[in-house]
């Protein structure tokens, strides 16, 4: 394998994870303040081999064991880091399920914050979108149909699975990640609630927010020991940022809308490599960096301006 697509793959994972995960760290960070200076070393410690080798590194098998059943756990853990060929075609020509259920669950991910999350509007049309909140559920209705129906059409009934299990997906994940609001409100508030309580709600809630990168990941490659190099690097810069340069990440607003409209492109990329659409492996970090590097901009132009725009009107 080349070593520039090599590169470019976990440069472009890393970027992914670490945009995708930036919710996260913000959470991170506030609870984190209402913590014991002895609770907080330990998180930022331990919590680095719970998130990084044990979640982010554990998933990647799960999903692909889930996506070829018949390799077994051993057959998974060596197909991985088999340099055989013929393991890597057959696990990518069997891993059409995995494509098709990431690229619909990255997709209403994508939709859900478009139509109804709080943002700061980065694109013209996203106000428009977002006043219009009830159409989100319309919107992923009619895809997921649309989607299960093509499928149907090439007679391919563990596509039209794929679609409704990463369906399925999603509104589990979403369920979670609500509640999970509701409980950092309460973990906030609530200055009765021991350290451990909050590190183990913290523990969860970065699994649950891991989901989103691992998945993405898939439409970088499929390569195991690369998706562990570039999220995990991603992981580690993600959790020293939330130690010394949280609130500097905080300053520039558009970096959530960077990591949507990447995960839209890769949802997209997805559906297609499922249908057997040749796309090239090159498309999905190329297209991560420029969707990232355009919202950084726009936020650091922005905020470049701030002073400016404060600053009292001068009087003729």
């Amino acid at each position: 394998m080349d070593i520039v697509f090599l590169l470019l793959t976990v440069i472009g994972l890393s970027v992914f994870e670490i945009i995708t995960s930036v919710d996260n760290a913000i959470i991170n960070a506030e609870v984190l303040t209402t913590m014991s200076a002895k609770a907080r070393r330990w998180f930022l410690t331990w919590g680095i081999f719970f998130s990084v080798f044990l979640v982010r590194g554990l998933l990647p098998f799960a999903i692909l064991f889930v996506a070829n059943p018949s390799l077994g756990p051993w057959g998974v853990l060596t197909a991985a880091f088999s340099n055989d060929p013929a393991i890597g075609k057959s696990i990518q020509e069997s891993s059409h399920v995995l494509l098709n259920a990431g690229g619909v669950f990255l997709i209403f991910l994508f939709f859900h914050w478009l139509f109804l999350e709080p943002k700061n509007f980065g694109l013209k049309g996203e106000r428009f979108f977002h006043a219009r909140g009830a159409w989100f559920y319309a919107i992923i209705s009619l895809l997921l149909t649309s989607i299960v129906w093509y499928a149907y059409q090439h007679d391919e009934p563990l596509l039209q699975f794929g679609a409704v299990l990463g369906s399925t997906l999603f509104f589990i994940i979403h369920g979670f990640r609500q509640y999970a609001e509701e409980q950092e409100k309460k973990l906030l508030k609530n200055g009765n609630m021991s350290d451990f309580s909050k590190i183990a709600y913290l523990e969860v809630l970065d699994a649950s927010f891991s989901i989103d990168g691992v998945i993405g990941a898939f439409a970088f490659t499929f390569a195991i020991p690369l998706i562990l190099i570039g999220n995990g690097l991603g992981s580690v810069v993600l959790r020293q940022l939330t130690i010394s340069n949280m609130e500097r990440i905080k300053k520039y607003k558009y970096l959530k809308n960077g990591a949507m409209y990447s995960i839209l492109v890769l949802g997209v990329i997805m559906l297609f490599h499922s249908f057997g659409y040749d796309i090239p492996e090159w498309i999905s970090p190329v297209a991560t960096f420029g969707t990232v590097a355009y919202f950084f901009n726009k936020s650091r132009i922005e905020l470049k301006n701030i002073p400016e725009i404060l600053r009292p009107a001068k009087k003729k």
